[in-house]
């Protein structure tokens, strides 16, 4: 979901569901979106990747962020000075998130759509032993909502601690007695970076989301996607022939189950994000289990923050400039900056073959037309842009060369790599890879290609939206 036309449209409205925008955002709308992200964004900038190349594929930090990772390591650890927690091995854990190194021995299961990930999560929470954390962009008081709400309070009052971490922003329209209702079982809740500054004096971000879906049971199995909590994802999309009952458009989406050691570098981002929030200290259990080998797998857990290293922009960018053969990525929402349009134009220059998914049917008009503003500079240099039919696209995956791959919560755009706080896995390997490529032939089965000369023949007017669209690119 997009975090300014979002906030916007439900400030302004009062609506406490998520719909369709105007194919056209009203001019009055646009400057309130400019003045929100001016003055929440103080001019921040990605970084100059041109010499990315010439770094190790790891990448290595900057002083400034070696310092911030040192004040959230003690932070952390002062939170969890615990009988359960090794601290020896917590700070080796956090000396490796910096980098995000290849970890080895991890079982991870391809997820698709709502149901199919929501089932899988909904089995983890109810086998819980000893805590459950779950971070999210959207909860939302629906059916699918209660639902999860529910299971979770029956856990607590079972003896398995829950917390929780929900954006302010995501949840805008979600009653507070819902939260209330969690928080009076025992559950521990935080809301994250909240609108109402009052709540956060000298530290409001409005400008900053936490656009992250993470859910880590017992410290041993982790699941990250695309995939919210919401009603709106309880119907499949017709990826490979699945049927939904309801007769209505379904979200195509991705998520991802992890066992296995890299678990634990997603219930550290989580501890993390709680201790720099600043709230209760958590209950003294088991998050950080011994981990054995679970499988073959090789990942690389990319958690990005605002203002930190951006791994997660530096490892999809250094993908891009090195990509020998293919590039396929499926992205709901698209409003890169300059240098990535250039990663990705010149790897279709080169003779690799790029080909991307777009949306054809988008929950924000107005993202959907600042994505559409690229497809001339895109199809000139030989990419192939397809868009899904019948499905609300919100998958957010890549698959390189067949043998890098990624699924997360980050969009292609410069919010996600800029604004947000996001959690993407990598997986290494060309096993992995084929399922990924399945995957993206199985999407492409159900999206029809935009050629340059059908899109030469668009009419002025959608243009001039594609303009006006791609002008608020930054703050999107």
């Amino acid at each position: 979901m997009k975090f300014t036309m979002q906030f916007v449209e439900r400030f302004a409205t009062g609506l406490t569901t998520r719909s369709n925008l105007a194919l056209f955002v009203p001019l009055g709308r646009i400057l309130l979106v400019a003045i929100l992200g001016l003055a929440a964004s103080s001019c921040a900038s990605l970084p100059d990747v041109s010499t990315l190349n010439e770094q190790p594929v790891a990448g290595s930090l900057a002083l400034k962020d070696r310092q911030e990772n040192l004040r959230a390591s003690s932070v952390l650890v002062s939170r969890l000075r615990h009988s359960h927690v090794d601290l020896q091995r917590l700070a080796a854990l956090e000396n490796a998130a910096a980098t995000a190194p290849p970890i080895k021995g991890n079982k991870v299961t391809l997820l698709f759509d709502g149901p199919q990930t929501l089932n899988a999560m909904i089995e983890a929470i109810a086998h819980a032993k000893n805590n459950i954390n779950l971070e999210t962009y959207i909860f939302d008081q629906d059916p699918l909502g209660l639902k999860f709400a529910n299971l979770l309070i029956e856990k607590q009052r079972a003896g398995v601690q829950v917390n929780i971490i929900y954006d302010s922003v995501g949840t805008i329209g979600t009653p507070a007695d819902f939260f209330e209702r969690m928080r009076s079982a025992g559950i521990k809740l935080v809301e994250f970076n909240p609108v109402n500054p009052l709540k956060r004096i000298g530290a409001w971000r409005l400008n900053n989301r936490d656009h992250r879906k993470i859910l880590v049971v017992d410290g041993k199995t982790a699941f990250t996607g695309g995939v919210n909590i919401s009603a709106a994802y309880a119907n499949s999309s017709l990826f490979r022939s699945q049927k939904n009952t309801h007769g209505i458009i379904g979200w195509r989406d991705t998520h991802i189950m992890i066992e296995g050691p890299a678990a634990a570098f997603l219930q550290l981002s989580f501890m993390r994000t709680w201790a720099r929030q600043g709230t209760e200290d958590l209950p003294d259990l088991a998050y950080f289990p011994p981990l054995q080998k679970s499988g073959d797998k090789v990942v690389r857990v990319l958690i990005s923050r605002p203002d930190g290293d951006f791994i997660l922009y530096k490892a999809y960018m250094q993908a891009l400039q090195n990509a020998k053969k293919t590039i396929h990525i499926t992205t709901p929402y698209f409003a890169p900056d300059q240098q990535m349009v250039k990663a990705l134009t010149d790897a279709a220059q080169r003779g690799v073959e790029v080909s991307m998914i777009f949306p054809s049917v988008s929950d924000s008009g107005l993202a959907s037309q600042a994505g559409q503003s690229y497809y001339d500079q895109l199809l000139a240099a030989g990419i192939k842009i397809y868009r899904l039919q019948v499905a609300i696209l919100h998958a957010k995956t890549a698959v390189i060369d067949g043998n890098w791959s990624t699924v997360g919560s980050a969009n292609m755009d410069i919010r996600s790599f800029l604004h947000n706080y996001e959690a993407n896995v990598v997986v290494l390997g060309e096993e992995f890879g084929g399922e990924m490529e399945n995957a993206f032939d199985d999407d492409l089965s159900t999206s029809d290609e935009i050629t340059k000369d059908e899109w030469s023949r668009r009419s002025f007017a959608d243009r001039i939206k594609e303009w006006a669209a791609r002008s608020l690119g930054y703050w999107l």
